[in-house]
């Protein structure tokens, strides 16, 4: 462990709030142990290591962060996240790697959602060629968060969506069970309905038999769809 890892971890280790950390976990259904720090302070005694002359170089982002993902509180993959989002202009394969094991390892939607709406939403901007092909890798994975991750990484896209390639993953996870495949689906088509609702619509119509009630239920929050239940 370098210097900065080593003051960033007592840092936050001397934050910790035993009766918060029972809360919080409590919150995320005790999937992880938390320190106790919630987002507000968190952010603040955060902004010191995140400041453009005291954060790591880029090159060691990928070490940074999943040397942060080893550990057992919470606290610290968010803030893997918050340093990772520093370098969004500089993501190269090698991060991609990086997001792929911080979303298999450790899954649950306060870090995956992050993970695909903004890290590999602004790699794939950057890189938009290799999309498809990830697309279809991780759909094929059988793992629920990285398919989640194939509907969620154009979420902030608005106009640029992909509506093919948006249009195309949903179609291969249609008749899903899980929750948190259908209501990606439902948010990734909500999202997009916002721009362009007439491609939803139509969307939503042709496979209304296909779509689960939850995915229907939101992507018809900001149009009205006709007779789609």
């Amino acid at each position: 462990m370098n210097e900065y890892l080593d003051h960033l971890e007592k840092t936050f280790r001397s934050n910790a709030n035993p009766e918060k950390a029972a809360e919080m976990e409590r919150y995320m259904k005790n999937k992880f142990p938390f320190l106790g720090i919630p987002s507000p302070e968190r952010r603040a005694i955060s902004r010191p290591f995140l400041g453009k002359e005291t954060r790591p170089h880029y090159n060691q982002l990928f070490e940074h962060c999943l040397f942060l993902w080893a550990q057992p509180e919470r606290e610290f993959q968010y803030f893997a996240l918050d340093l990772a989002q520093k370098y969004l202009n500089k993501l190269e394969a090698e991060c991609l790697d990086m997001m792929e094991r911080m979303v298999v390892d450790k899954p649950w939607w306060d870090t995956v959602d992050l993970i695909a709406s903004t890290l590999m939403g602004a790699y794939f901007k950057k890189y938009p060629k290799e999309a498809p092909g990830k697309s279809k890798e991780w759909i094929a994975s059988g793992n629920i968060w990285l398919q989640r991750c194939a509907l969620l990484f154009q979420l902030k896209y608005k106009n640029e969506t992909n509506a093919s390639l948006l249009f195309d993953n949903i179609r291969k996870l249609l008749g899903s069970q899980e929750f948190f495949i259908n209501k990606a689906i439902g948010w990734a088509l909500r999202q997009y309905s916002k721009f362009e609702p007439n491609e939803v619509r139509s969307f939503v119509q042709i496979e209304k038999s296909r779509l689960a009630p939850l995915s229907k239920r939101e992507a018809s929050k900001y149009i009205y769809i006709k007779s789609i239940i």
